[in-house]
């Protein structure tokens, strides 16, 4: 199991935009269109990465806790198919189904999302206010397969936390660790 970490884009970026086709409706979906009043996450995952598997029940919580109170949620996966054919739109929409996401899950087709976000793992995780600022960036918690810790979300939880009751989050900010994004060649 390959172990890449995320490459940290600096916190105060602006958001790219995208609109992407959603595995979920066969829709496309904004960005405009899926942000929160109070914000936005936007997840990198993707079907077959054990670290998105090990995750997968703590991000469902996140999804269902934060969604109600003004932030919007939407995964995106970029992995290219021909390397990693697990992670087809077919299959994305049975993943969604299959963990009842109550969000989009959005292909990036080209990658060119996955680019401007500089995202480098899956699961990878940033988090937007409400004036489109990047505020974090990293993991979800300190738990990853087999190292015993359990799941808790404490670290996205909290900056969520601190963007909706107006507190500084600290801009100390430990990197995801995950699978590799497959790059097209």
């Amino acid at each position: 199991m390959a172990r890449t970490e995320s490459k940290m884009l600096p916190l105060g970026t602006f958001a790219p935009k995208f609109n992407l086709k959603d595995t979920n409706s066969a829709f496309h979906k904004s960005y405009d269109e899926i942000k929160g009043e109070k914000g936005i996450l936007v997840m990198f995952i993707c079907n077959h990465c054990p670290f998105v598997h090990h995750v997968m029940e703590e991000i469902i919580r996140v999804a269902n806790d934060y969604r109600v109170q003004g932030i919007g949620i939407v995964a995106i996966s970029s992995n290219d198919i021909q390397i990693q054919p697990l992670d087809s739109p077919e299959l994305m929409t049975e993943f969604a189904f299959e963990n009842n996401f109550e969000f989009p899950y959005l292909y990036d087709e080209t990658q060119e999302v996955a680019k401007a976000y500089d995202a480098a793992c899956t699961p990878d995780f940033f988090l937007f206010d409400a004036s489109d600022k990047l505020v974090y960036r990293g993991q979800l918690d300190d738990s990853r397969p087999g190292n015993g810790i359990p799941l808790s979300g404490s670290d996205l939880r909290g900056a969520i936390d601190s963007l909706l009751y107006n507190r500084t989050i600290n801009p100390n900010q430990k990197p995801s660790i995950g699978c590799n994004i497959k790059w097209r060649e």
